[in-house]
């Protein structure tokens, strides 16, 4: 079977084509700047060569019809016709409270997605752009929808409820959902299998540290709690995301500097975070570098970053009553032995012994990363969303041709 994933952007689409018997990429890639001027698609060939097509992408169908022209070309292909295609899977960043796995895409489920939108209004809509437009140009083609949320739909009442009227909860659905929930479970069950471990039976804290970033705290498989909320914004300090935040600061900014709740989301989402720290980049390699040359706001914006994780490690470790296993995912947690190092190294009096050796240099690759005699296993695991969605969408497939 081959799989076409797609994640689609406000004004981009990344794209991966798998062949899932080997579980393998026959051709990856991304269009960008679909609406704007410049719009192009980039790639890479089996040989490792980067080639980018510009063009006039005016919208996501565009985009698509783009991708599979590429994919069957002459010169580029990798299919001899879009026939091959026998399933397409999309990340979806919100499935609100109806959706607790991926699923197959019919009317029901692009109606749950619109409903969403309120609550995820950059990322749905996009999403939804991007299911309608594959149904278009491929509408024998069966989709599948994965979820951002999904596996966090585990999480109890207590732990997702916020302390604000109960009815509007009701009302708006307003409640912690989290996001990043297929890298989070991806990595957990893949670090426990490669050591043969049951994952039902351990406690486990996921870290997905990237320019967005969320922890997991995972008990026997299932999410209890997540740093991100009713939206992305809440948790970890990110590249141009504040995190937590005290919400009198909100109505003091827009107060004091005379803008709507519209601007205020904006200097949240996009100009707070590390970038807005460190006045340096949203980048942590660039950061550091600027900390390593003395820049005082830079080594600022690391000490926050990496003390905010520490928190909510902390503060999950009591939750889950323990720990078995600390997982680091994600561009940061996988390529980032400094930041590993500082927060591992403050939970020793929980019995965590770090392996500053193996630690040091290690980039993405799948690793044990505590020593021997640590009670907590430390571990970096490359996360692969992708896959993840390209396996459920082959699952749900095959499991409709069974029933019919």
């Amino acid at each position: 079977m081959k799989v076409l994933v797609l994640n689609c952007g406000s004004s981009s689409i990344k794209y991966q084509l798998f062949q899932m018997e080997e579980k393998t990429v026959l051709a990856k890639g991304i269009v960008e700047k679909i609406g704007l001027k410049g719009s192009f698609l980039k790639f890479s060939t089996d040989n490792g060569d980067k080639v980018q097509l510009n063009g006039e992408i005016l919208n996501h169908q565009d985009g698509i019809e783009y991708i599979l022209g590429v994919l069957t070309s002459e010169k580029y292909g990798v299919l001899k016709s879009l026939h091959e295609i026998d399933a397409v899977g999309h990340r979806v960043a919100h499935g609100g409270e109806k959706f607790h796995t991926s699923a197959f895409i019919d009317d029901f489920a692009k109606k749950e997605i619109e409903n969403c939108i309120s609550l995820a209004p950059l990322h749905n809509p996009a999403n939804l752009k991007g299911i309608t437009a594959m149904e278009a140009l491929l509408p024998d083609v069966p989709q599948v929808a994965t979820f951002d949320t999904a596996f966090h739909q585990t999480i109890p009442d207590y732990a997702y409820m916020y302390a604000i009227p109960y009815s509007l909860y009701e009302k708006y659905g307003i409640r912690r959902y989290g996001f990043h929930g297929t890298s989070h479970k991806y990595v957990a069950q893949l670090a426990c299998d490669s050591l043969g471990i049951d994952m039902n039976t351990q406690r486990i804290i996921t870290c997905h540290l990237g320019n967005g970033a969320s922890i997991a705290a995972i008990n026997k498989g299932k999410s209890v709690d997540t740093s991100m909320g009713l939206t992305p914004v809440e948790g970890l300090i990110m590249g141009t995301r504040s995190g937590d935040l005290d919400l009198g600061i909100l109505t003091f900014i827009m107060d004091k500097e005379e803008v709507n709740a519209s601007i205020a989301n904006t200097i949240v989402n996009k100009h707070s975070g590390m970038l807005g720290v460190s006045g340096v980049s949203s980048d942590l390699r660039e950061i550091e570098v600027a900390a390593a040359e003395g820049n005082k706001r830079a080594q600022l914006a690391l000490k926050m970053f990496r003390y905010r994780i520490i928190k909510y490690v902390g503060s999950y470790i009591a939750a889950l009553g323990g720990l078995d296993m600390l997982i680091f995912t994600g561009g940061i947690g996988e390529n980032d032995p400094d930041s590993r190092a500082e927060i591992c190294n403050q939970f020793e009096f929980a019995g965590l012994h770090f392996d500053d050796e193996v630690n040091k240099g290690l980039r993405g690759k799948l690793k044990v990363i505590s020593k021997p005699e640590s009670k907590i296993k430390v571990m970096v695991v490359p996360t692969n969303e992708e896959l993840v969605i390209a396996t459920d969408t082959k699952m749900i497939i095959e499991q409709r041709l069974k029933k019919n």
